[in-house]
């Protein structure tokens, strides 16, 4: 839980540095963010970024990596088993055998990076936690932690019997759905046209939650629609996660969550990690990401941060190391990395291009701050108590506000909750305590449906 912090931007964050209050706020913080395990549940990943010539281990551009975790303190980085579906028509075969033997073998493609790395690539450096204990133990010894998280159940197919498979890998949580209904549930995407496939999960979706409390993968509720996430809840026999969601009332957008789907969470026992993607904290118009969405898949690039049509390691990749000229590693939903390195020049100019008239057209709700995302994390813990809020990056994934844009910058977040009146109890529980509570509780449950006690 050791740290490094550069000619602070957390002095610029404290405001006046030179003052002995507010030198004695960044020490207290400082303390805390020591002592604390700082865990962070959604971090993106790219399976180039895995090899031997290319690796976490190395100051990459991308917005994750042990250089950056060290830098900023941050402990635990949960690196996500994503895949993208493209539904038809513009994939016919999407829901049949070949789509969903593509989407599996992308998914295994990821969970065999995070094995790469923290078993042959990093071991003295970064260790795989398995279990709630295995993370306190892990950090104690002051190594980082991997965590691997499932976004998107797609990969699953039909058949049922890999969501056993996917914990055995390694697999702790898990989503139905994503941008996009499924085999498994409705996606919050249907609110654009209130078009629904299930009406909330489907009968497999269903089978999946059962199977997921058996073995020990917490059920994640970010991305399903609110009757998938009310019905995941109703159904789970453990408490829930929202991986990577943020408050609705603060920012009108469907992939965050209203008053009456935090209030389940709390009746749960679940804990909801606020989401740090700038347009879930300060709303952009409702019309601006689903443009962006159509226009990433106009030029292909619907699958980005590596997933299902996500460009292949080849010889002629440079590797994207920060102060080279490589291009930006897998990074979010617009303009950054995502597959834009796999485009010819001229594509990637009327990307740009075309980009930029949506920025006229549907201009961005402008630059959340740390003091905005701390902003959710004061209405949840009013709303719903302490007990019931965490945090999440999306790191190269489309997260970053002003301030924290990497692991590097992790410790402002401890800053801005120091400042605010938190105690070192109250921090520790919202960085990974409430995780992790979830997590042990979700290890019981399993122990006990496969003892025949539930």
């Amino acid at each position: 839980m050791r740290f490094r912090i550069g000619l602070i931007a957390a002095a610029a964050l404290a405001g006046v540095a030179a003052a002995p209050q507010d030198q004695d706020l960044v020490a207290r913080a400082r303390g805390i963010h020591e002592r604390v395990i700082t865990l962070d549940t959604h971090n993106d990943i790219d399976p180039n970024n895995f090899t031997r010539e290319c690796n976490y281990t190395m100051r990459l551009t991308n917005q994750v990596n042990l250089p950056k975790m060290k830098e900023g303190g941050l402990d635990v980085s949960f690196m996500i088993v994503y895949v993208g579906q493209s539904n038809p028509p513009q994939v016919a075969d999407a829901f049949q055998p070949a789509g969903y033997d593509r989407a599996y073998k992308a998914a295994l493609a990821k969970f065999n990076a995070v094995h790469h790395l923290t078993e042959d690539l990093a071991p003295n450096d970064i260790e795989l936690a398995l279990t709630a204990a295995d993370v306190t133990r892990i950090a104690k010894r002051g190594k980082k932690v991997a965590v691997i998280g499932i976004e998107n159940g797609y990969p699953l197919g039909t058949d049922i019997k890999r969501v056993k498979e996917f914990h055995d890998r390694g697999g702790r949580y898990m989503s139905l759905a994503h941008n996009g209904h499924n085999q498994l549930a409705d996606s919050h995407t249907g609110e654009a046209d209130n078009t629904w496939r299930w009406g909330g999960l489907s009968p497999l979706g269903r089978q999946a939650i059962e199977e997921m409390n058996k073995w020990g993968i917490m059920v994640d509720v970010s991305h399903p629609s609110k009757g998938s996430m009310m019905q995941m809840i109703g159904l789970s026999k453990a408490p829930v996660i929202a991986s990577h969601s943020s408050v609705r009332k603060l920012a009108n957008q469907t992939r965050n969550m209203d008053d009456e789907q935090l209030m389940a969470m709390k009746t749960n026992g679940g804990v909801v990690q606020i989401n740090a993607v700038a347009s879930f904290i300060k709303a952009d118009p409702p019309q601006r990401g689903p443009a962006i969405e159509s226009l990433r898949q106009e030029f292909g690039l619907t699958n980005g941060r590596g997933g299902a049509g996500a460009p292949q390691t080849t010889s002629s990749r440079r590797c994207p190391v920060e102060g080279s000229a490589a291009p930006a590693a897998g990074g979010g939903r617009g303009r950054g990395g995502n597959g834009l390195e796999a485009l010819s020049a001229d594509r990637r100019a009327a990307f740009e291009r075309r980009m930029a008239d949506l920025d006229r057209q549907w201009p961005s709700a402008g630059h959340a701050t740390v003091t905005d995302y701390v902003d959710h994390i004061d209405y949840v813990v009013k709303l719903i108590g302490i007990d019931h809020v965490g945090i999440a990056s999306d790191f190269d994934g489309g997260g970053g506000v002003e301030g924290w844009n990497s692991a590097a910058e992790t410790f402002n977040l401890t800053l801005e909750l120091v400042r605010r009146g938190y105690t070192e109890e109250q921090i520790g529980k919202i960085w990974s305590g409430n995780l992790l509570r979830v997590w042990s509780d979700v290890e019981k449950v399993a122990k006990d449906i496969q003892a025949g006690k539930r």
